[in-house]
């Protein structure tokens, strides 16, 4: 029997306002243990939580993006457990009554576009951190994340596959960073992805038995975390043998997913409303001021490049892979309209410079109008191609103009007729076998004597003239 794989994901988006969901203290990463903390945070007795409304909008602004229907009352509920890093013994999330519902994204598969249906997204605090001690069996907990806040956005199991997964994941993190309301890094755990996984047999209309995943950190490790799980579902089924119902981990050590807990239900959370919290109303005129601030997001910019532009489906995609980019790509079009020479630029020589450095484009040493006066003298003639790659490389490691560099190291290119000329006659006098060869039909050796009179240049002669003038006197 074959079996296919049926997939939902929930996946937790740190949101960018600058103090907590509940309190005022910042959400600043990096900083030292326990540092941005305060009795509010710390659930201690007698406080009261008071909501950021930066966050309701930030929400909204996913919800929007994403084709929800808003829910004009929302409230918060306690979620009951126990754990280390919840100082409260409860979170504050959203249960009965979340912000939004029925919503959509869709992804890129090889068969087409699929569209993703979203359950709910909903408004909720964030824990602390265990930080585990490498040489003795301590651990040590960090409320500074303690309730900063969280979108979780949870999908209905529409993905198929663990390549829709990264695909469908990667597509909600370009909305949240076009919408700059989540940076999107999951290393340091500011997107963060759950994956429920149940396998059926093929063409079945029931859902199987699901287990859930969790630490999966990058995109990478959602997809081999998700193909592991169903080797492994599967080989427990050939065999005639029952798939638990559980919360596993994945170990991208052994790339492996390992047993956690006993996967809880709703009610092992003993949800109820907040009695600290009054209920969030929404009306029309918020969800719209909402609506009207929203930016171009990235399907529409992508057919936009590509009609405006003339760029390729896959060029497009590269170049409004992040909002930052895409306007990076503008300005120097903007400046210097050709379209196509810009994006062959940017996703070369200077996205091979960003990965090198690891950096983003907004951190990039050469701004569009550097960029820009490149181009224009290598369109001019003034550098050829070689010379503005080794200029380029030069910008990007001092930060010098071009127009500066090419001074310095002298090198405007050669055009004029006569020492092109002077340069292609002592060329063919040095290699008269060369010539004759030539002469009697072994016409590849014109890119011999091109080499020799761009030597003699020290690359600085301007190519198609040199084509031109040795055409003419090896005709002769």
């Amino acid at each position: 029997m074959t079996y296919e794989p049926v997939i939902g994901l929930e996946v937790h988006a740190q949101l960018l306002t600058r103090s907590k969901i509940f309190c005022g203290c910042s959400t600043t990463f990096g900083a030292s243990p326990n540092s941005h903390t305060c009795p509010v945070c710390l659930g201690m007795p007698g406080v009261l939580p008071v909501l950021n409304r930066s966050v309701v909008e930030y929400s909204l602004r996913m919800a929007l993006a994403t084709h929800c229907r808003i829910a004009p009352y929302s409230q918060f509920a306690r979620k009951n457990y126990f754990y280390p890093d919840l100082p409260k013994g409860y979170q504050i999330s959203q249960y009965e009554l979340p912000l939004a519902r029925d919503g959509w994204v869709e992804i890129r598969t090889e068969a087409g576009i699929k569209k993703i249906r979203i359950h709910r997204i909903h408004m909720e605090e964030d824990a602390g951190k265990l930080v585990h001690d490498e040489y003795q069996p301590v651990s040590y907990v960090d409320f500074n994340r303690t309730g900063v806040p969280l979108i979780e956005i949870v999908s209905e199991p529409d993905i198929a596959s663990p390549e829709e997964a990264a695909t469908y994941l990667r597509t909600l993190r370009e909305i949240l960073r076009y919408l700059e309301i989540c940076d999107g890094n999951m290393e340091e755990g500011s997107l963060r992805c759950d994956a429920n996984i149940s396998l059926r047999p093929t063409g079945a209309k029931f859902l199987g038995v699901k287990t859930e995943l969790k630490n999966m950190n990058s995109f990478k490790n959602v997809q081999k975390a998700l193909e592991f799980e169903i080797r492994r579902q599967s080989a427990l089924l050939e065999r005639g043998e029952p798939v638990v119902q559980e919360t596993r981990l994945w170990d991208a050590n052994r790339n492996i997913t390992v047993s956690m807990r006993g996967k809880e239900e709703a009610h092992d959370y003993r949800y109820f409303p907040d009695p600290d919290l009054v209920p969030i109303e929404i009306d029309a005129d918020w969800i719209q001021t909402v609506r009207s601030s929203l930016p171009e997001l990235p399907d529409a910019k992508r057919n936009r490049f590509m009609d405006q532009y003339g760029l390729s489906s896959s060029d497009a995609d590269v170049l409004t892979s992040s909002r930052s980019l895409a306007d990076y790509f503008e300005a120097v079009v903007r400046a210097f309209p050709q379209p196509k020479t810009a994006a062959n630029w940017i996703m070369s020589e200077l996205m091979r410079e960003l990965k090198k450095d690891d950096c983003e484009v907004e951190d990039c040493p050469v701004s569009p109008d550097n960029l820009v006066e490149l181009l224009s003298l290598l369109d001019s003639g003034t550098v050829s191609g070689k010379m503005a790659k080794g200029v380029f490389e030069e910008m990007y490691a001092t930060g010098k103009t071009a127009s500066t560099i090419v001074a310095e190291k002298g090198l405007k290119q050669v055009k004029d007729a006569g020492t092109i000329e002077s340069l292609v006659e002592e060329v063919l006098s040095e290699n008269t076998v060369e010539v004759t060869q030539y002469r009697a039909g072994k016409e590849k050796l014109m890119g011999f004597f091109v080499g020799q009179v761009m030597k003699k240049s020290k690359g600085k002669a301007n190519p198609q003239m040199v084509n031109e003038i040795l055409r003419k006197k090896l005709r002769g």
